[in-house]
């Protein structure tokens, strides 16, 4: 069984050696690489992100499945693949074992992400956004594997809340039902990923990385249910989507879905394409500069967690 296992789920020999030594490790998903960008920018984006890991003192562990393998840590060919190769497929945690069997390749989601991070024993991963319950769930209970996966994963995630067009306050509560542990980073309010706040109070408040990682000791040393830590971390405010336009464009997306009958796993890339087009690419660089700043946070709570 550990021989099956090890040959499914390969950490990179600089992710082995950091995590033998006690280094600080973070983990990226992939799926940002293979579906969230367009070409050649993803590539750009890709190295630019595991470079801010490196400057912030830590290791890179971007996460992707290869020919049926969990590969953590990418070298420089393995994340040309993941950026250029057509038809990659968006692996959630339910997937892992049929691409495994068939050797498929793909990109990790943030469900797929944290759980590999976790079984590779890495405790930190940064990302833009999480899923979350979609607007109208009552009629079509649309919920993304994220929170179920962020409910029983021991995993600290650096994100700029949830995506904006999903129901924050539904998504909050049922974090809250789960157990995940959610606090604000130097912010009272919930990040709108896009924008800054939510427009939704945050009960804890959290001001360092070092902070971030006594909570995850706190989380140890009490035991307990296995779930995650999320910390809540808002994009600058000088680079946040107009929330006018934001509010606008999103309305016109929302309107065209449902006249358009698009629902279930179409509805998040639709959506945010629409969010794209429609404020002229504004949406990207906002997701981007969200991006930026979770790598660089929780590449400094990576730190302060290895001297912990």
């Amino acid at each position: 069984m550990r021989r099956t296992t090890d040959s499914l789920l390969q950490p990179s020999d600089e992710v082995a050696e950091a995590l033998d030594s006690g280094a600080p490790v973070v983990a990226l998903e992939s799926t940002i690489i293979s579906h969230g960008l367009p070409r050649p920018r993803n590539l750009e984006v890709a190295r630019e992100l595991e470079e801010i890991v490196r400057r912030e003192g830590a290791v890179p562990a971007t996460i992707a499945v290869l020919d049926g393998v969990a590969r953590i840590g990418l070298d420089e060919a393995s994340l040309e693949r993941v950026a250029m190769e057509p038809g990659l497929r968006k692996l959630s945690q339910r997937d892992l074992p049929l691409a495994a069997a068939l050797k498929v390749s793909g990109a990790t989601t943030v469900a797929a992400t944290s759980f590999l991070a976790a079984r590779a024993g890495i405790r930190l991963f940064a990302t833009g956004g999480l899923g979350g319950v979609h607007r109208g769930w009552t009629d079509d209970q649309d919920e993304s594997a994220d929170l179920d996966t962020l409910s029983r994963t021991r995993v600290t995630v650096v994100c700029a809340g949830v995506k904006s067009i999903l129901d924050v306050p539904a998504t909050l509560q049922r974090l809250e039902t789960r157990g995940v542990t959610v606090a604000g980073y130097r912010t009272d309010e919930f990040p709108g990923f896009y924008l800054r706040s939510s427009g939704r109070p945050v009960e804890w408040r959290i001001e360092t990385p070092e902070e971030a990682a006594a909570v995850m000791r706190g989380q140890d040393a009490f035991g307990g249910q296995e779930t995650a830590l999320i910390v809540a971390n808002p994009i600058p405010e000088d680079q946040q989507l107009d929330p006018a336009l934001h509010d606008r464009v999103l309305a016109e997306a929302l309107a065209t879905a449902e006249r358009e009958g698009v629902t279930g796993q179409a509805i998040t890339p639709f959506l945010l394409g629409y969010l794209v087009r429609g404020t002229g690419g504004a949406s990207l660089e906002a997701n981007l500069a969200a991006v930026r700043g979770n790598v660089a946070l929780a590449a400094r709570v990576a730190l302060a967690w290895s001297r912990s």
